[in-house]
């Protein structure tokens, strides 16, 4: 073999194994948890669809949109929206997976279903290139911007340790359900990025939590009384490295997974773990536990596992 030949042979061998090593993720989250038994789970983790077709079958598993949305409802659904890149880089929610649940909260009765995200980059561009705008109107759900003070409301976070107070998108106080749809990656100053840290984006100055223990702030947050009725991680395209934003595709790898739960200190720990990340390493999931946030040991928790 030419040392051209063997160069490029190597590194697709390389790239393979890496590929397979992270994509067994799912295994090492849950291959030694005892699987479910009920209809009451802690955790629905799906493997080896598409984002629609892993969302229908996760639901179901959760006992149907139903069982969060009720006819005549107002439903917020808050993905990730905060960079202005393509879906392909992994740094936002799937916009199928988005399209499929405000879709599914309209089946369930819902009479108006929302979607915002307080963005990094320009909003504008950020809606368009994530995708989401486009198949969240075409779902039927209203987009609305959140770059602006005017449409936050200041309320109090009881207990909070270094977060006593937070200005809120007033759509979380107007609204009957909220539902939380995070991306799974990597992040350079968080570790990982889930469903507890997808609330920076409905707050407007995310500058004061940078500031002021950004762990601490994130659980503390978790601490509001208007919580996620559901929360939905998305782990189909999962930044692995140089998260938030998206710099490359090669920092994705398609681990085709989703996972479903009312507990989003669970699902956070799981998704952590698919990362290869040990839990403890991410403080703000510690803390949250610590403080009755929910259940991070993932051997104790209800978990049905579905592959497609």
């Amino acid at each position: 073999m030419k040392r051209r030949g063997f160069i490029k042979s190597s590194i697709g061998a390389g790239v393979a194994a890496v590929a397979a090593s992270r994509l067994g993720s799912f295994e090492k989250a849950f291959g030694n948890v005892p699987a479910g038994t009920n209809s009451d789970y802690d955790i629905v983790a799906v493997k080896g669809g598409e984002p629609a077709a892993m969302f229908d079958l996760g639901i179901q598993a959760m006992g149907g949109m139903g069982a969060f949305v009720s006819k005549g409802q107002r439903v917020l659904v808050k993905p990730n929206i905060g960079w202005d890149v393509v879906p392909e880089k992994g740094a936002n929610t799937n916009p199928e997976l988005v399209k499929r649940v405000i879709e599914d909260c309209f089946k369930a009765g819902a009479k108006e279903v929302f979607v915002f995200d307080h963005t990094c980059d320009n909003w504008v561009k950020c809606y368009k290139s994530s995708g989401i705008e486009q198949a969240a109107k075409d779902a039927g759900a209203k987009v609305v911007p959140a770059d602006s003070e005017t449409y936050y409301k200041q309320v109090a976070i009881p207990n909070g340790k270094r977060l006593t107070s937070a200005l809120i998108h007033e759509l979380i106080l107007n609204t009957d359900v909220f539902i939380n749809v995070p991306v799974l990656k990597n992040h350079g100053g968080a570790i990982v990025t889930g469903a507890l840290k997808n609330m920076m984006g409905v707050v407007w100055d995310r500058g004061y939590w940078h500031k002021n223990d950004l762990n601490q702030c994130i659980a503390d947050y978790a601490l509001y009384p208007k919580k996620p009725a559901l929360h939905i991680l998305d782990a189909y395209r999962v930044m692995v490295k140089n998260g938030p934003r998206g710099v490359s595709t090669d920092d994705v790898v398609l681990m085709q997974s989703l996972l479903l739960s009312t507990d989003w200190v669970a699902i956070d720990t799981a998704g952590a773990r698919m990362l290869n990340v040990e839990p403890s390493q991410v403080k703000y999931l510690t803390l949250a536990a610590e403080m009755g946030l929910g259940k991070n040991d993932l051997t104790k928790l209800n978990i049905n596992r579905i592959k497609i």
